[in-house]
């Protein structure tokens, strides 16, 4: 069953300890996404937020409305593991971009739930992310098993294949906000590298910089308030944040689950699931949980004073396992003019959205079949890029 229809009242979200300062979310309601042993990759927003697209790991991405949680439809296509997904393009707000380890990248009209686009990496070949962008935003650039692919997505041909900058998996690409053809690429051998993508693209002429992380790369992304300084989260939880234009480390933090869980009274940060950067404050957040699915934001000063402070939010009560993706807004903050905060998504294969407890109707919400569900909690962390 998908969407909010027979839903019950489970009662109100379990009340852990947190900081004075800490602004507690409670549970608006919950969708079970299945009921065998899928669970949730990624959350994203359709750029006019009334929707949101979620893969899953049956390699199905499903759509539902943002504010009342009811399902509108699915995509399916994708043979193997779904590793990013995006709505890529604003001037095309119906069009869901996804990528995948079956080695293709694909677009679907979430109208129809139809594929309307697709290009192939190669044979054997992963593909791990994708940007869309360029001085002429023609580009689409993918990262895969070693490799950066680009193709002109208007003619559906492929234009470059960059493969002597990383040694291993390339597990981000991302054109830079403003900077519309510097394109940034992270990788399981450690790198971050910056190219110019204008011209003739190639190994030896592109390449600008190259900033040495020294451990697997799992995601980066950009704050700032001209996208230049750069955020980066390895597969071993430290996390850094890097001045890409002076080439230079901002703050390293080595031991950053250690330091979220010392300011964390209510429990142990297991693992950090994104950042969150919020342009209007110019403020930064890193998002922690725990093996219980409990979730916290953290914010980071990185300039004059390096600190990971005590939480100020935590999500709790919703989840029964670890937490793959989050979509929300700014601590203290509601995201839309429904009141909800965000939605997270799990390994118990629940969807949940979040609004602050000081609302009337902040209780936990969740179908009858997902409370009758008695399927094996996975207890080890999956961990594709």
């Amino acid at each position: 069953m998908d969407g909010a229809e027979g839903m019950e009242i489970e009662g109100q979200s379990q009340v852990l300890p947190i900081s004075n300062n800490s602004k507690r979310f409670g549970i608006r309601n919950s969708i079970q996404t299945n009921f065998a042993d899928d669970y949730v990759f990624q959350i994203v927003p359709k750029n006019d937020w009334t929707s949101m697209a979620v893969s899953l790991s049956t390699n199905a991405i499903k759509l539902y409305s943002l504010a009342t949680a009811q399902y509108i439809g699915e995509c399916n296509g994708h043979s193997s593991t779904i590793n990013q997904i995006s709505f890529s393009d604003p001037s095309s707000p119906h069009v869901l971009h996804s990528c995948s380890s079956d080695g293709t990248l694909r677009a679907w009209d979430t109208r129809s739930f139809q594929q309307v686009f697709s290009v192939n990496a190669g044979p054997s070949q992963e593909i791990f992310s994708f940007s869309f962008g360029g001085a002429s935003h023609n580009l689409l650039a993918a990262g895969c098993s070693s490799q950066i692919l680009f193709w002109d997505w208007r003619t559906k041909c492929q234009v470059a294949c960059l493969e002597e900058s990383h040694t291993e998996d390339v597990t981000q690409v991302h054109f830079i906000p403003g900077y519309d053809d510097r394109l940034i690429s992270a990788s399981v051998d450690g790198l971050m590298c910056l190219f110019d993508t204008g011209g003739d693209i190639n190994d030896d002429d592109q390449m600008v910089s190259v900033l040495n992380v020294g451990t697997s790369i799992g995601k980066v992304g950009f704050l700032g308030e001209k996208n230049q300084k750069l955020w980066c989260l390895t597969h071993i939880e430290t996390l850094s944040v890097w001045d890409w234009k002076d080439e230079r480390t901002e703050a390293s933090f080595e031991d950053a689950r250690s330091l979220a869980s010392k300011s964390w009274m209510a429990d142990n940060v297991d693992y950090f699931v994104d950042c969150h950067y919020s342009v209007e404050e110019d403020r930064f957040w890193v998002i922690g949980g725990t093996n219980g699915g409990s979730l916290g934001y953290f914010p980071v000063t990185y300039k004059e004073t390096r600190a990971i402070g005590p939480p100020e939010a935590v999500l709790c009560g919703g989840h029964e396992g670890i937490i793959r993706s989050v979509l929300s807004g700014v601590p203290g903050q509601t995201m839309d003019n429904h009141g909800i905060f965000g939605w997270t998504g799990g390994e118990d294969g629940r969807l949940c959205c979040w609004l602050s407890d000081g609302s009337s109707t902040s209780q936990s919400w969740i179908s009858t079949l997902a409370l009758k569900s008695d399927k094996t909690r996975r207890k080890g962390r999956h961990s594709p890029y």
